[in-house]
């Protein structure tokens, strides 16, 4: 293989954390998949803090590809779609692609994006065809698709799917970015000039288990909510009119009865609950606004979101045998707690 080009067509960025399971397996599938692409390309691995031997498998695959091969090592853990940006401002290439390392999207579908893309669509999303995930992941997706449609205005029918291309005016829109705690494909949703999406397939995860609980998933749902949208804001200040006006109401009709058929014990309990009621409002809307308060307090702090320890790459000139040259820890985003 010629040596890749200094502004690739296609690069494609894969978050890695502790994906040694099956990352000899995605090598075998992805390379040949690139390579019938008859276009060049890069492979952006970024290595998000991983605490098994998948840093050594990395940089031994670099060695047999540096060509095409580029690692971005993390200082520590930040998250997959930290990982993500990282790559972005890493990669060179005109298409960006995201995939995952657990082979659940077929590498063989990139070539199904990429030929979208030029098309002349800068954002190409992708469905499931059919999901190999569990029953409450499936509906529990479904779900919360719906509602954050409705709410955030971002219309991505399959928010989990990590399969994505994303065109150059769009990453470096994101690049410039520097949002602490964000959603990369709605960030590009909101980006993106035209926009569109493919089915695609889905298949097992070819080793590991998912890094995302039940809880993370409805952390990284609630992010995306409040991180596009202020409308939870919006709606629980319309609730807290509206609850007002009811109580008021309450007190008015107690008052009256208690002035015309004198006071009762008999409603106590319905007050306890309505008051128990009222509490649980009170609190969830404190929560939430401590959602804002907090997004706020990270940003403002303006410490870096991420640490790039190391990148490993053939500078122009090497030899490709060369062993992986080192780079000066160097920090990269600003805002990450």
């Amino acid at each position: 293989m010629t040596a890749m080009l200094m502004k690739p067509e296609i690069s494609v960025v894969i978050p890695i954390y502790n994906e040694q399971a099956g990352l000899a397996a995605l090598f075998a599938r992805l390379y040949p998949a690139l390579d019938k692409l008859g276009a060049s390309y890069e492979i952006v691995f970024v290595n998000d803090g991983s605490r098994d031997n998948s840093v050594s498998i990395l940089a031994e695959q670099f060695r047999q590809r540096p060509d095409v091969t580029r690692v971005v090592l993390f200082n520590g853990n930040y998250g997959q779609h930290m990982a993500i940006l990282a790559g972005f401002e890493a990669s060179r290439g005109e298409i960006m692609i995201t995939l995952d390392a657990d082979l659940q999207n077929p590498p063989e579908e990139i070539g199904n994006l990429v030929a979208k893309m030029r098309e002349g669509y800068d954002y190409v999303g992708s469905i499931r065809r059919k999901r190999q995930d569990s029953a409450w992941r499936t509906y529990a997706s479904k779900a919360m698709n719906s509602l954050r449609e409705r709410i955030t205005n971002i219309k991505i029918t399959d928010q989990g799917n990590m399969l994505r291309a994303y065109g150059r005016n769009v990453v470096d829109l994101m690049n410039q970015c520097a949002e602490v705690n964000t959603f990369v494909p709605a960030l590009a949703y909101r980006f993106a000039r035209k926009p569109t999406e493919i089915t695609v397939e889905h298949e097992e995860r070819s080793a590991g288990e998912s890094k995302y609980s039940l809880y993370s998933l409805i952390r990284l749902n609630f992010d995306l909510v409040t991180g596009f949208s202020l409308v939870p804001l919006q709606f629980y200040s319309m609730m807290g009119m509206l609850m007002s006006l009811l109580s008021g109401l309450l007190v008015l009709v107690l008052l009256v009865r208690r002035l015309f058929l004198g006071a009762e014990a008999e409603g106590v309990f319905t007050l306890f609950a309505i008051t128990f009621f009222f509490m649980g409002v009170i609190l969830f809307g404190i929560g939430l606004l401590g959602e804002y308060v907090g997004r706020i307090f990270q940003q403002v702090r303006a410490r870096p979101r991420y640490v790039v320890q190391t990148i490993l790459q053939q500078k122009p000139g090497e030899s490709v045998d060369m062993p992986p040259p080192g780079v000066e820890k160097r920090t990269v985003g600003r805002g990450h707690d």
